[in-house]
């Protein structure tokens, strides 16, 4: 018979060791995860940025204080001209085109007698887009506008048309403004003249016109 362990000789045994696993260690976390997420983050802020700045309007160009909102036979008083060429008896507004690159408008008057006075024409034109600076002095060249007139605009031309009345073109920013001034004649039904408006000297008709034009451009700009 076998008797019980710590019973032989009296000798007692140590208790039986209990095998356990040692804990591993926490797994460590793959890095490159953590790489992309951050990658696809920055890619989706970037993207974000982009898309807003591309959904901003481009504000063009500066108009300088011009603007669309014009009524231009209020506008041009051409109180100068008339002090020589006689009272301003008649007006009429011209078309308007209105586009997303171009503003336009113009205006008749005349001077003196309806029939044998003087016509005067404004134009009013507002790049919005373009820079009409590139091309402004070769339209100029183009209309025989020989005479450039100092301190006026960033450019301008002039000419007498023959010593019957005069043409100012002038280039302020985006802006052309023209001012024509033309003697009218009547003409029978034979096409015959009748008799032209009454004899003006129009030596000088530039500083006049240079006038008006300063006036107008003022008011333009409000």
């Amino acid at each position: 018979m076998i008797s019980e362990p710590e019973l032989v000789g009296g000798v007692e045994f140590d208790a039986p060791e209990v095998l356990t696993e040692a804990p591993r260690p926490p797994r460590a976390r793959r890095p490159w995860l953590w790489a992309l997420g951050g990658a696809v983050l920055a890619s989706a802020v970037w993207g974000g940025g982009l898309y807003a700045y591309g959904q901003q309007k481009d504000p063009g160009p500066d108009l300088g204080g011009y603007s669309t909102d014009v009524k231009l036979c209020e506008a041009a008083k051409l109180k100068a001209l008339g002090g020589i060429l006689g009272k301003r008896s008649a007006d009429g507004d011209g078309p308007e085109m209105d586009e997303p690159a171009v503003f336009e408008t113009s205006c008749s008057m005349t001077f003196g007698d309806p029939d044998a006075g003087y016509s005067a024409t404004v134009t009013y034109t507002l790049h919005r887009v373009m820079d009409p600076g590139h091309e402004f002095a070769a339209r100029a060249k183009y209309y025989d506008l020989g005479t450039t007139i100092g301190g006026l605009g960033e450019q301008a031309f002039f000419d007498d048309n023959g010593g019957e009345g005069g043409e100012l073109r002038v280039l302020d920013g985006q802006v052309e403004i023209a001012l024509s001034i033309y003697r009218q004649y009547s003409t029978d039904a034979d096409g015959k003249p009748l008799g032209g408006a009454k004899e003006v000297d129009l030596s000088g008709i530039d500083v006049p016109m240079t006038q008006d034009m300063l006036s107008l451009m003022a008011v333009l700009k409000k």
